[in-house]
């Protein structure tokens, strides 16, 4: 059974107004181009804003549709509002159905499930967790059924935020909150997935490169391909550097490659607007 080939890019933020966005994506996608995987998945804030502008969300589909792969989308907190957390402030925008039903008649799914060479990958929309909206219960609904229905595969998970930062009971503090999934779906989800083989959680969110394992499980974060968010902001968790995952899956087993796109650049958030 030949390797299945997966490359994750993850925060593209992209917009026709942030060009130097765009032109990291382009050197990824000329990377892309020349390695050929069997899929590319796009783990979030695919476009800068989509509450407040639709055209951020239909530039960034264009330029995801010139590749010359198939592309996985869901979606992040820039794509369709954010979550509100037990503690800290609520968000500015919070994830609404509207704004999901205006991702899914762009990209087409916020969701999704799929087997490649002995495995299951399943992708969630992280962002409706915790909301109380009817497709957070559907979602849960949903993917109950794909795990009874994974009779024993390897299961790969990729959502936009990480499960946590360290372990599944790391308590929620109000400055951190909004990065990892929220309680007390977060010890759901971790409920559900114990009675399966979770091999890799895939995320991205945080803008940082992260590289771990908590029991039986390979956490990975992915970095933005855009831009970098200065340490005055954010503190260093991992490492603050744009890039990409690339993933080699056959059937009992997995490898992560953590690069960088030629030309890919280290953009500051202060860059972007000048």
């Amino acid at each position: 059974m030949p390797a299945f080939r997966l490359t994750q890019i993850s925060d593209t933020h992209l917009a026709r107004r942030l060009p130097l966005l765009t032109d990291n994506f382009h050197r990824v996608s000329e990377h892309i181009a020349a390695t050929r995987p069997d899929l590319v998945i796009n783990s979030g804030d695919v476009g800068w804003d989509g509450p407040t502008s639709r055209d951020d969300l239909e530039f960034a589909k264009g330029l995801h549709a010139a590749l010359p792969v198939t592309c996985r989308y869901l979606p992040g907190n820039h794509d369709i509002g954010d979550n509100p957390t037990a503690v800290g402030v609520a968000p500015s925008y919070p994830a609404t159905e509207k704004d999901r039903d205006a991702f899914v008649s762009i990209f087409g799914e916020d969701r999704w499930s799929f087997e490649a060479t002995g495995w299951r990958f399943i992708g969630l929309n992280s962002l409706i967790m915790n909301t109380g909206l009817a497709s957070e219960a559907e979602q849960m609904d949903w993917l109950a059924s794909q795990l009874s229905d994974a009779t024993g595969k390897p299961i790969a998970l990729f959502l936009h935020k990480p499960l946590f930062l360290n372990t599944p009971g790391d308590l929620e503090e109000a400055g951190t909150a909004i990065r990892y999934v929220p309680q007390p779906v977060r010890g759901q989800l971790v409920e559900m997935f114990e009675k399966v083989d979770l091999r890799l959680i895939a995320s991205g969110h945080v803008h940082q490169r992260r590289d771990f394992t908590f029991g039986y499980t390979r956490h990975v974060w992915s970095p933005s391909t855009g831009f970098i968010i200065p340490d005055r902001m954010q503190e260093v968790i991992g490492i603050k550097e744009t890039g990409l995952v690339e993933y080699r899956f056959q059937p009992d087993s997995f490898e992560v490659r953590h690069i960088r796109a030629p030309g890919q650049v280290n953009v500051g958030l202060d860059e972007l607007h000048h």
